[in-house]
């Protein structure tokens, strides 16, 4: 009877070990969880939404390095992407990608120009009409070099992105961003309509 006890005992440490080492290979190497803190990519992700992220997609790292095992996909334009904020690589930003290597990046009258081409995007959002203000609604041009994006929130003027930090370096990208899986304001307020949603 007590090495029946022991043996299931055992059965059950192996199973939860086994359990917690796929958990951190898939946190790892596979998907990543994120919950949206700010107004910066409204109306695409609101605050409050939870979504999964694509990290093998970009490729995967060795893990506490920044070596690749495996290259995925470079981003490209329109991705919405997770990343190490380069104020702070402790902290992830998420944005959308509006330039890649070698785009030429302007901004007038906060209408986006890549390459010289006034570039269409349903996704924005704007609060402000001034559109006077250096930097957020008047920028560049600029080159984006070998190697970094250009990153843009859609909420464009409640938007800390590369028009006031700069370029976000290949290597500091994490992830794609993928579904939505949870979304609400609180208990009174959960968004059913939110989840399962792709994110584009």
């Amino acid at each position: 009877m007590s090495r029946k006890k022991k043996s299931d005992w055992r059965e059950v440490m192996e199973a939860l070990l086994t359990a917690l080492v796929l958990a951190l290979v898939i946190r790892t190497f596979v998907m990543q969880a994120f919950k949206i803190p700010s107004e910066s990519m409204m109306e695409t992700l609101l605050v409050g939404d939870h979504l999964l992220a694509n990290k093998f997609v970009y490729g995967g790292k060795i893990p506490f390095t920044d070596i690749y095992f495996y290259k995925g996909d470079d981003p490209e334009r329109g991705d919405i992407v997770i990343f190490e904020y380069p104020g702070d690589p402790s902290k992830d930003y998420i944005k959308r990608v509006v330039g890649v290597p070698g785009d030429v990046i302007e901004l007038r009258s906060k209408q986006l120009y890549r390459n010289g081409q006034p570039v269409r995007e349903a996704y924005t959002r704007f609060l402000s009409g001034n559109t006077n203000e250096p930097t957020r609604d008047n920028y560049g041009p600029v080159t984006v070099p070998p190697g970094q994006y250009f990153m843009m929130g859609d909420n464009r003027d409640n938007s800390l992105d590369s028009r006031f930090w700069g370029f976000v370096k290949r290597g500091a990208i994490r992830a794609k961003a993928w579904r939505i899986y949870w979304s609400w304001e609180g208990f009174d307020n959960i968004r059913w309509a939110r989840l399962g949603k792709h994110i584009q």
